[in-house]
């Protein structure tokens, strides 16, 4: 086949790919929408309502204990009876996970809003994309059934990161190492295509539902790089990347500390507990994803000591590592988008020299990277968090060292043995 036929026929076939790739964006970011309002009602009630009309101060001790532990009785009863036991347990998948049944997306849907709403420290990510990309392939078997499912996949999990993100370029970065991994010929951005396509789409959806992430307002203008910047920015991204590290190593060992209570309802319920406390000795501020949250610490820092900065960090790592492994469905880029932010916080309020954004950049590039193992996503989060792509030239050569800290450090992630499965994935990948 001449070069000529090949690009035509390409070009073709990108065509094809972009009306799926639309549907599939508008689908991620309606979907981010439903979720978030959903968690949202209840979480008012929860933390409002319900407190208001009981006399309760909503950031009581008990309160929050109570809340978190009835939030793991629920969500432990959803993984031990709903169908497909409330998805994939987050502690043993990556972002992108294998494709689920449709029968198992209430239960996932369910655990994720409670988790939510409840106050448990997790982001939406991987439960979410895992139902985006569960209807995404099933409607494209129905309506596009040219495009292959792996294909279908990539784009509605691109559009569910741009959805969150408010931007397609979180989605294309992210997705380039994979794309590059299953690479058998072409272009890169042949195939990316379809996946940048759904990541736009939603992302201006998502921006005009007003769900998407964005910028805080509240961090002073970088002022452009120095010299002296990148020494000071090493130790404070090295630091943060010790702190994912620690709970990368910790994480496995409570997840299996917590199953040898056999029953989800039981160790759901435990974790659900041990949040709680947690959340009672950090407060508010350490409770939920940490969208919502970080900007709030931005806001009040100045009136924290590092002291105090240090323990918001302390029980947040805590809270996230209890919350992935306890069973609860969730991601862990927003929780660690904060841990970062306060280790940045703790950076600047110890050493005041050094620029509120390029400490707060540096604490969220060393967590992210330590969590994520993804170079391109915590650039990325690290930059947009600065406001000032100038700060971008001092992100590229502190990156690289912390990348060879965390590559001969433990993943944030559980291996989970074949007969501790509970459902079964479909095939598709």
């Amino acid at each position: 086949m001449s070069s000529e036929v090949a690009e035509k026929r390409m070009h073709r076939q990108l065509m094809r790919l972009a009306i799926p790739a639309v549907v599939i964006g508008v689908l991620s970011a309606g979907l981010l929408w439903a979720i978030d309002s959903v968690a949202e009602v209840i979480e008012h009630a929860i933390w409002g309502s319900l407190p208001a009309a009981l006399g309760a101060a909503p950031d009581a001790a008990w309160w929050i204990i109570g809340v978190l532990t009835v939030t793991g009785v629920a969500v432990g009863a959803i993984i031990k009876y709903a169908p497909g036991h409330g998805g994939h347990d987050s502690a043993t998948t990556e972002l992108i996970a294998p494709v689920l049944k449709l029968s198992a997306l209430p239960g996932v849907a369910a655990a994720l809003i409670l988790g939510l709403a409840g106050g448990v420290s997790l982001g939406p990510e991987s439960p979410i994309i895992a139902i985006a990309v569960a209807l995404a392939v099933s409607l494209c078997r129905k309506f596009a059934p040219r495009v292959p499912p792996a294909y279908v996949l990539m784009m509605a999990a691109a559009g569910m990161l741009g959805a969150m993100f408010g931007t397609p370029v979180a989605a294309a970065l992210l997705l380039t190492e994979t794309v590059a991994a299953a690479k058998k010929g072409g272009l890169l951005w042949d195939r990316l295509f379809g996946p940048v396509a759904a990541a736009g789409t939603a992302a201006l959806v998502a921006d005009a539902l007003g769900i998407s992430m964005a910028g805080q307002g509240l961090i002073p203008d970088y002022g452009g790089p120095e010299l002296w910047h990148v020494l000071v920015a090493i130790p404070i991204a090295l630091v943060a990347a010790l702190v994912g590290i620690a709970a990368a190593w910790a994480m496995p060992r409570l997840w299996h500390l917590f199953r040898s209570l056999k029953n989800p309802l039981l160790y759901v319920t435990a974790g659900g507990a041990v949040l709680g406390i947690l959340g009672a000795i950090g407060g508010p501020i350490t409770l939920f994803k940490g969208s919502d949250q970080t900007a709030e610490l931005i806001g009040r820092a100045d009136s924290m000591s590092a002291w105090a900065l240090i323990a918001v960090a302390v029980i947040k790592v805590a809270a996230l590592v209890v919350a992935a492994a306890a069973g609860f469905r969730g991601g862990r880029i927003f929780p660690s988008l904060f841990i970062g932010v306060a280790i940045g916080l703790t950076a600047n309020s110890l050493f005041p020299d050094i620029p509120l954004a390029l400490a707060l950049a540096c604490g969220v590039l060393g967590m992210v990277l330590a969590v994520g193992r993804d170079g391109w996503l915590a650039l990325f989060l690290a930059t947009a968090l600065a406001g000032d792509v100038s700060i971008m030239s001092v992100l590229c050569i502190v990156v690289l060292p912390v990348w060879l800290l965390v590559t001969s450090a433990p993943e944030m992630i559980v291996h989970e043995p074949e007969e501790l499965e509970a459902e079964k994935a479909d095939p598709l990948l």
